[in-house]
């Protein structure tokens, strides 16, 4: 989590708060006329699969999601990829939740 840096950085609302960090399969959607009209449009639709828990199941479509590993901090800034959540639907065996994702928009 980094400091909050003031309105130059588009958050009007204060700066996101990280709740916690969990292991996820990333799949990237492809082959549909909506996938490909976001490509074209500088965004990536990406399947994030996550074991369901009492913190999973906490989170909404007003989070962002933010791959650790793609990135640090650069003084307030995230240099890595930051997820827009989309929708949330958990698996039909209830063991997984299944959280549609976009990177390249704005947040």
């Amino acid at each position: 989590r980094g400091p909050y840096s003031g309105p130059d950085d588009g958050n009007t609302e204060g700066p996101f708060e990280e709740r916690f960090i969990v292991s996820a399969r990333r799949q990237y959607l492809r082959g549909t006329e909506t996938v490909m009209a976001a490509r074209l449009e500088g965004r990536q639709p990406v399947l994030l699969t996550v074991r369901a828990n009492s913190l999973s199941k906490q989170i909404t479509t007003d989070w962002q999601a933010r791959d650790v590993r793609s990135g640090a901090w650069v003084g307030t800034k995230w240099t890595g990829i930051t997820y827009a959540i989309k929708a949330i639907n958990p698996t039909e065996d209830r063991a997984w939740i299944d959280i549609l994702v976009e990177s390249g928009v704005a947040s």
